[in-house]
Order: C-alpha cells, then structure tokens, then sequence
C-alpha cells in the first residue's frame, strides 16, 4: 500500500499545535471570566470602604450569628450524610437486594430537583398547614424557620456527594478482600475498618468536602425554610443577600470574602485529595492490604 507507515500513529484530533493552543487559550479565557475575575472583584469590593468597614461588618452581631448558624449546619450535616453516604455505598456494592436500583435513584434524586422544589416540598410536610406540622407542634417542636428545618434542607441538597464518590470506587474493588477477612473470622466492624475504610479513605474525604462546600454554601432550599429572620435563621449565603438589598455592598462582599475563601481552601483540598488517589477508581491487589490476624474463634 503506497504511502502507509508502519510505526506512524494514526492522526488525532487537536494534534495540530494551532487547534491545541487555541482549545488551550478558550478554556483560559473562559475560564478567567467565569471564576477568576469573580473571585478578583468580591476580593476588591469587599475593600473597596478600607479594612475598618470590612472589619465591622465581619464583627456585626448579624454577620457573626450567620456565620455561626453556617458552620453549625455544617457539623450537623455533613457528619450524618458520610454516615448515610458509606451506608449506602456499602450496601448498594456489597449486597444484592430487592430495591437496590431503587436506592440509587433515590440517592440522585437531590441532583434532579431544585433546591427551592426541596424547600417548598418540606414546607408541606413539617409547615403548620403540612402533613406533619400540626403534630410537631403539638408538642412545641419547631422545625421550620428554625435549625432543625435548615439542617434538614441542606441535608437533601448534600446527601449524594459522599455516596457519588464511593460507590464506583467500591464497586470496582469487589468484594474479595471483605470476602477473605469474613473467611478468617473478622467481624463486620472489623472488616470495615481494617480493610473496607483503607481503601477508601481518600474518595470519602473527597465527597465531605464537596458536601461540606455545599452545605456552607446552600442557598435555594435554606431561603425557604429558614424564613430569612435576620440575626436569628440566616446562614451566610441569606445574610448576603440581605446585605446587597439593603444597598450595603461593601459589607456584602465583606461576608461574601468568607465563602470565597472557603471555595478556595476547597479546591486546593479537592486538587491535593485528587493526587491521594480520590475519585480514580482502581482495583487493588488481593494481596493489599495485609489483613490483620484473626484469632480464631474457640
């Protein structure tokens, strides 16, 4: 056949250098104006009154209740979602039951409905008009427009994040080493921490700080249920809002500097976890990890 080389590789897409750069040069610039330039005016803005005014705000009796509200739901939310996320994970890759389909479409459901659906939906359920309102407050139990109600929203919103990222890791690792521990008469506790967790460390890590990000960051479903009561129900995404409407835009982008530094020790926590090894799935040998000793049972 004339004019074929043996050694020579087929011709790729994007091997010529000018469509290179220029896929390279669009993803920067569209990637400068959608992330970086946002972050650059929230930094500028948030100075633009001096550090006397930025400070102020940070200190105001409303800014520090929003940011107290905000990491209480985060230490209420994201440790019972890893709970829920490892339980699922588990059971969906370990077991085979009756349902489990089902279980992973419900696990997707908060990435395919809104968050101001899933807060209108909780409304009808624990408001005074909703299913469960009158009960709860029977008994002087306030859910919405309090924590309980807020915890509760950013819940839903953040419950898939861990589950996403374990169970493919865990469905590609099998069930052999688990397996093998049971055989040497390993309890299930035992099997999960000496084998199971170790091998799943990082992608968990991964998915609390995606769900911790969310949490913190939670808007639609939180503006429903907490009822936007200033220095009472709102976390800091509703106290920025509340600032920009009230023609405060300097102490809003104050607040707003928070949640930007929290994004950005998110993605440098999210870039450091992805070079443990977080999110790539792969098989580990049935030799690794050395399985402890297991006396055996009389």
């Amino acid at each position: 056949m004339s004019g074929a080389h043996p050694g020579r590789k087929p011709p790729r897409v994007g091997d010529q250098p000018l469509f290179r750069r220029s896929l390279i040069a669009l993803v920067l610039i569209i990637g400068a104006l959608l992330i970086l330039a946002p972050l650059i005016v929230i930094g500028f803005e948030a100075f633009s009154e001096g550090w006397r005014v930025y400070a102020s705000t940070l200190v105001h009796p409303d800014t520090r209740h929003a940011i107290f509200l905000t990491v209480v739901t985060a230490l209420i939310a994201v440790p019972i979602n890893t709970i829920f996320g490892v339980a699922a994970a588990w059971a969906i890759t370990k077991f085979e039951f009756t349902g489990r389909r089902f279980l992973l479409v419900v696990i997707e459901i908060p990435f395919s409905i809104s968050p101001i659906v899933a807060g209108v939906a909780y409304l009808f359920v624990y408001g005074l008009q909703g299913y469960l309102g009158p009960l709860f407050d029977a008994y002087d139990v306030k859910v919405l427009f309090a924590l309980p109600g807020i915890v509760l929203a950013s819940m839903f919103v953040t419950a898939p994040f861990v589950a996403r990222e374990l169970i493919p890791l865990m469905q590609a690792q099998g069930r052999d080493l688990e397996e093998a521990a049971t055989s040497l008469g390993a309890s299930g506790w035992r099997t999960f921490f000496s084998v199971t967790l170790p091998n799943i460390k990082w992608a968990l890590l991964y998915g609390v700080v995606l769900c911790n990000a969310r949490v913190m960051g939670e808007f639609g479903a939180v503006s429903v249920v907490s009822g936007n009561i200033r220095g009472q129900t709102n976390t800091l995404p509703l106290h920025i809002e509340l600032l920009y409407h009230d023609y405060q835009a300097a102490g809003a982008f104050a607040s707003a500097s928070i949640l930007a530094v929290i994004a950005v020790f998110t993605i440098i926590a999210k870039v450091a976890l992805e070079r443990q090894g977080a999110g790539r799935v792969r098989r580990p040998a049935l030799s690794a990890p050395v399985m402890p000793a297991v006396e055996p049972k009389p």
